[in-house]
């Protein structure tokens, strides 16, 4: 059973941001597993704490009327997870095109097994919250958004 989720676990990017999530008796669906719109939203809360933790909260948007919304999810499922179960969600910025595109990946990790269940990645783009129009991302959300790992030559966003 993995002790340190930095040390241990066999994460896909160096240096993760890591949210922690217990399973609820709510997340259950009739399969009797965590059901996979709930994946969906552990990634989004993912996200946003580590927007936050970068000192990038809505109250930042809003003051430069600027905000990073989702263009698009991929989520590909590798295990269950069932009620009571711990799951560290894992972020890394990995791409950033200095303008207006933002990717995040994602993996989750049963804590107590130390097994991926999911790997996933979101697109995102910046837009002027008035208009909801693409707009170019203000510098220091370019200098915060700050890579984490550089996947640019793996593969293009």
């Amino acid at each position: 059973m993995p002790e340190n989720k930095n040390d241990t676990i066999r994460w896909d990017w160096p240096q993760p941001y890591i949210h922690e999530v217990e399973v609820q008796p709510q997340h259950i669906d009739d399969f009797q597993h965590t059901n996979n719109v709930v994946y969906l939203t552990w990634m989004a809360k993912t996200a946003w704490e580590h927007s936050k933790a970068l000192g990038l909260d809505f109250e930042a948007y809003a003051s430069v009327n600027r905000g990073m919304v989702v263009r698009r999810h991929e989520l590909e499922y590798l295990g269950a997870s069932h009620e009571s179960d711990r799951i560290w969600v894992a972020t890394w910025i990995t791409g950033n095109d200095g303008k207006i595109r933002l990717r995040r990946r994602f993996q989750m990790v049963h804590a107590e097994t130390g097994k991926t269940l999911l790997r996933g990645l979101t697109d995102f783009v910046c837009i002027n919250i008035e208009t909801g129009r693409p707009t170019r991302m203000p510098e220091n959300y370019v200098a915060t958004y700050a890579l984490t790992v550089d996947e640019a030559s793996r593969e293009t966003f």
